[in-house]
């Protein structure tokens, strides 16, 4: 048995820092498995708990009286002679249970003297439990096995401390020599034996690589740590936590397809994998709370075969840093140009054009088509409902940019997509009405889905497509006015064309809105506030009037009323409004008044 043991320890994948590729986290500490291959645990047997044998041990200790619980510390590899139970051997199994709870690494006895035999209920329980039994030769010392595991616990750390250093020095070359995420994500994945990602802020994936030709990036996407779309999801993935768990679906398929004749079972990426994430925080922490606190960049997340520890946190750190530098340096650059292009647009929308050649040619520079029937997109988040954190606005914005800019330019490379702010501009080749309509209505699913928008309420408005550049500025008004009324009728969420204002579209173009509002109030009298909470309701019952031609069946079909209830509400409108199921004049105000009211 003792070699059984020590063939497993000898199979687990070797954590030591080494200076070469591919060399997998280091672990600060010995396992129980490191442990069973010292010289000191020479014709030492394991009798027990084999599942345990990944238990980290951190220190040792001595039991040789019966109240040594006080002193049990998690980690610990526990000594004895079994003197406390010489007495009561089958008290054994108990006490094992109860070393488990205390987090008891492992326990090492030396039967014999006050110990015959070891029970078999002991060995069934640390079976059970995962406690890792081990039966200690004769003559093996106690001092020995402690100065071993303390020495090699040292050896560890130090090791741990120059894989720290070497990694910094390798993540400084890389960022100082011009890398990408693709070499930090290529390095550390090296570092993991598996894989590694770096995330927007929201979960979306920038980069992943894999430094294990049998794991592909697709079964390390299946990972339950990411959703359907690929997205990791960091609402429910803590950071500085280390997390296990196999692909969606279980692995059975994904097991049969990888492995073969010669491959392996146990090494292969069929195994469940381990992952663990730290936050990339752009700017500095301050300590002042007065001072704003540092951005949120996104995630960078670690694979590996084995549970992450504190030292595989510190390289994620690490690389989080230089990640952290990479982004800042392309966000830096991106602002440029992105201010460059959005500063040029926003001077075309305004009207300010001293020539449409130069206008062209200037667009033809920077990749874009405005010689050709253009219509005007303009969506824009609904601020009311955004609860993004004043810290990461920027970063959020520069997604919502990013994400229009991605899923426009697969159907037209040629388009124009500007951020400003909260609001994104897209300049493209017009259609019929119908089908911009259903185009849009594709890019907004793929900017509130797949395309990595930030997940935030947004609303759209399309212009009618325009001729010449100097019809541009009067489209992306309609736009405008398309955006204001699709976002108050459906409450951030609105997708308008400007054609299909209907009414709005004469109401908008009246210059005094006091005016109008005067006239809503007149018809609609109190019903055009919302003093009362019950006015809203009211409005909403007028207009299913209206919209059923004071059909009273369909209508309290549509609003779900009792018909005694709407016949109510009806005399109670009449009261407030005036007689308007005998005025048709009067329904045609309260038509024109309700619309008003919904006017941004």
């Amino acid at each position: 048995m003792s070699n059984d043991a020590k063939v497993s320890g000898c199979g687990q994948q070797e954590l030591t820092f080494d200076g070469g590729e591919g060399h997998g986290f280091s672990a600060e500490s010995l396992t129980v498995a490191d442990v069973l291959s010292l010289p000191s645990m020479r014709g030492a047997r394991l009798i027990g708990g084999a599942a345990g044998l990944d238990r980290v041990v951190e220190l040792s200790n001595v039991m040789e009286v019966p109240d040594i619980l006080p002193w049990v510390k998690p980690g610990e590899l526990m000594l004895t002679t079994a003197y406390p139970i010489r007495d009561r051997p089958e008290d054994l199994a108990g006490l094992l249970e109860t070393f488990d709870r205390h987090g008891l690494a492992a326990i090492g006895l030396k039967s014999g003297r006050y110990l015959e035999q070891i029970p078999e209920a002991a060995v069934r329980a640390a079976d059970a439990l995962g406690l890792p039994l081990i039966h200690l030769g004769e003559d093996v010392g106690f001092d020995e096995i402690m100065q071993e595991v303390l020495t090699g616990n040292l050896d560890r750390r130090a090791q741990v401390i120059a894989r720290t250093e070497a990694s910094m020095r390798e993540l400084v070359d890389v960022v100082v020599g011009g890398g990408d995420l693709a070499d930090v994500c290529r390095m550390l994945a090296q570092w993991t034996g598996v894989a590694a990602a770096v995330t927007t802020l929201d979960g979306r994936v920038r980069c992943l690589r894999t430094a294990d030709a049998e794991v592909s990036s697709a079964e390390v996407s299946a990972l339950e740590c990411f959703d359907r779309s690929g997205r990791f999801r960091v609402e429910d993935e803590p950071a500085g936590a280390s997390r296990r768990g196999e692909p969606r679906g279980g692995s059975g398929d994904a097991r049969s397809a990888r492995t073969g004749p010669g491959r392996d079972e146990n090494t292969t990426a069929n195994e469940a994998l381990n992952w663990g994430n730290v936050v990339i925080e752009g700017g500095r922490r301050p300590a002042d709370e007065t001072l704003p606190a540092a951005s949120n960049l996104g995630r960078i997340v670690a694979f590996g075969a084995r549970t992450l520890r504190a030292g595989d946190f510190r390289l994620l750190e690490q690389a989080a840093a230089a990640a952290a530098l990479v982004i800042t340096r392309e966000q830096a650059i991106t602002a440029v140009e992105s201010k460059y292009r959005t500063d040029f647009v926003l001077e075309v929308l305004r009207g300010h054009i001293a020539s449409s050649d130069r206008v062209l040619s200037h667009a033809h520079s920077l990749g874009w088509d405005l010689d050709r029937p253009i219509s005007i997109a303009v969506a824009e988040v609904d601020s009311e409902a955004d609860s993004t954190d004043a810290s990461n606005k920027r970063t959020m914005q520069s997604l919502f940019a990013d994400a229009w800019t991605k899923v426009v330019s697969q159907f037209d490379p040629r388009a124009a997509v500007v951020g400003s702010g909260d609001q994104v501009i897209v300049l493209l080749a017009a259609e019929p009405r119908e089908r911009i309509v259903r185009r849009l209505e594709e890019f907004v699913s793929s900017v509130r889905g797949h395309g990595g928008g930030g997940r935030r309420q947004f609303s759209v408005g399309i212009s009618r497509p325009a001729e010449g550049v100097s019809r541009l500025a009067p489209a992306y008004q309609e736009a405008m006015r398309a955006l204001e009324v699709g976002r108050q009728l459906a409450r951030g969420q609105g997708l308008r064309h400007y054609d299909s204002l209907g009414v709005y579209r004469l109401l908008l173009q009246v210059g005094e809105q006091t005016e109008l509002r005067n006239f809503a109030e007149e018809v609609l009298g109190p019903l055009a506030t919302d003093a009362k909470e019950e006015y809203a309701g009211l409005r909403e019952t007028l207009q299913e009037l209206l919209d059923h031609n004071l059909n009273v069946a369909e209508t309290a079909r549509a609003l779900f009323f009792h018909y005694n209830t709407l016949r109510y509400r009806i005399g109670k409108l009449e009261q407030m409004v005036g007689p308007f199921t005998e005025d048709p004049d009067l329904r045609l105000s309260l038509a024109l008044a309700l619309q008003i009211v919904k006017l941004p």
